[in-house]
Parts: structure tokens; C-alpha cells; sequence
């Protein structure tokens, strides 16, 4: 009976030994397996394209890649409260200022891969027709208890794209108090999708695939600043998130930007 005791406790220190020698022998960045998913963290409006995009890489490198859609200000707000994530994409280049400033990116790895378009939206049915300019009856077009959807203006990159616009028209302060404050960009696509608000305003590309809205007109460029999407890794992201960025610039990621309707910036 010793002898049976004495083997299994041999046993037991041989998988005892095993399991501490792959815990605290394990050459350093052998932690870090293809099996474990990149998190990026990325504005609402390129839900479409990156889940097409994060296919894509995963096929050609076998790192799972997973995405976490919101408000680049909500995404921006949680890297500083200590969320993790390997890549933050944003909308505009104000929160990606806002995360470089607090050291929350790594600044070197910084680019502006996109661009995109500011419209004026209706549900598929509507009979509006609205030709934007400067002093357009946009309040008409809501008539008496209409309101317009877009993206919070305090904090939304398409909310504050849209403000600026509508400011720049001279129309702001006509609609101001009718706003349907959504907390990102397709939250905003929805209410108009659904015919809750008769008009809202979204980028070109979230128009192109919600088919329940059409686009009833495309605002100036001129009338508000340019739409950038920037992307950076993250301060504490592991190596494999430089080559996500990489492949986003590359032939065949931008493609799949493009037949969403984004189109490429002059890198920063």
C-alpha cells in the first residue's frame, strides 16, 4: 500500500511540476496565443465593415479578432477608466486627441485610414423633399412635433458633425430643441429607420446599410470639418494589434472600406 501511495504522489508532483513550469517557465510573450482574440475598441458606424474586415484578417492570420462598437467618446471615456482593449478606433480625431493626451495610445502607431460623408436622412417612404443650403426650413420639414435624430452633439462625433453643420448653415438654433440626442451614430439610424423621427442625421455609410432610409440630401463639405477616422493601438496592447492596424491599411481591408462607402484619408 506504500508503495501505491508513493506512485501516486509521484504522479501528482509530475503534474504539479508540469502545471508551475507552464505558469512560471514559459519563455516571455509565450502568454500571448493566436487563440486569444484582439479587442478593438471602434466607432458604431464601422460596425459593417470591420466585422467584414475582422473576417478577413482571422482567415489569413488565425487571430480571432472581437469588436466593441459604441460612441467613440463612450470608447474613449472607458480606455481612461482602465478598460481594456489592443485598438481604438475612432470617429473623429477629437477623442483620439483625448486618449494621445492621457498616454492611453501608443502615438507612433497613429493613422488616419478613412473618410466619410454627412447626410440627411428620412424613413425609405417619406415624401420629404429638402434641398440643403444655407437658412433651408429644416424645422418645416419636421413639422409641428417632428424631431430630428443624430448623435448626441456634446459628445458624438456625428452628433458634433452635425451641429457644426447646421451652425455653419445658420439653421442650428431653428432646431436645437427639437434633437433626438441618440448615444451613437446607428442608435440615431435606428429611431429614423423605424419612422420614430421624420428626419435624421447619419454618415453616408450608415444610409447605405439600413435600407429603411434613404438619403434626402448630402451636407456641404464645407460646413462642418473634415469626417477622419483615426486609429492607434493602444498603450497596453500586445504585439499582435500593430499588425491589425497594418491590415487595415492594406489592398484588401480597404477595399471592403470602400463598398461600405468609406473612402481614404491622407495619413496624419
Amino acid at each position: 500500500m506504500f508503495r501505491l501511495g508513493l506512485r501516486k504522489w509521484r504522479a501528482v508532483s509530475l503534474s504539479l511540476g508540469a502545471v508551475l513550469l507552464g505558469t512560471f517557465g514559459a519563455p516571455a510573450g509565450a502568454a500571448e496565443s493566436k487563440d486569444e482574440a484582439l479587442l478593438v475598441f471602434a466607432a458604431a458606424s464601422l460596425t459593417n465593415a470591420l466585422d467584414e474586415i475582422g473576417k478577413a484578417y482571422t482567415q489569413q492570420t488565425q487571430q480571432p479578432v472581437k469588436f466593441s462598437f459604441a460612441a467613440s467618446s463612450a470608447l474613449a471615456r472607458q480606455l481612461e477608466s482602465g478598460a481594456r482593449a489592443d485598438v481604438f478606433f475612432s470617429a473623429d480625431l477629437e477623442w483620439m486627441d483625448y486618449v494621445q493626451a492621457r498616454n492611453l495610445v501608443d502615438r507612433t502607431t497613429r493613422r488616419n485610414v478613412l473618410s466619410n460623408r454627412l447626410v440627411l436622412v428620412a424613413p425609405a417612404d417619406s415624401k420629404i423633399d429638402l434641398k440643403i443650403a444655407p437658412g433651408f426650413d429644416l424645422a418645416a420639414a419636421l413639422c409641428s412635433n417632428g424631431r430630428l435624430a443624430t448623435g448626441d452633439p456634446d459628445s458624438v462625433p456625428a452628433g458634433k458633425y452635425a451641429r457644426s453643420a447646421l451652425t455653419s448653415l445658420g439653421v442650428w438654433n431653428d432646431i436645437a430643441d427639437r434633437l433626438v440626442r441618440a448615444d451613437n451614430v446607428r442608435s440615431a439610424l435606428a429611431f429614423i429607420a423605424r419612422g420614430e423621427t421624420p428626419l435624421g442625421i447619419v454618415y453616408e455609410t450608415d444610409a447605405r446599410v439600413e435600407k429603411r432610409v434613404r438619403v434626402v440630401d448630402f451636407f456641404p463639405a464645407d460646413s462642418h470639418s473634415p469626417i477622419v477616422y483615426p486609429v492607434a493601438v493602444t498603450s497596453s496592447a500586445r504585439p499582435a494589434a500593430r499588425q491589425f492596424v497594418e491590415f487595415l491599411q492594406s489592398a484588401p481591408a480597404q477595399e471592403i472600406f470602400k463598398k461600405y462607402g468609406f473612402t481614404t484619408t491622407p495619413q496624419r
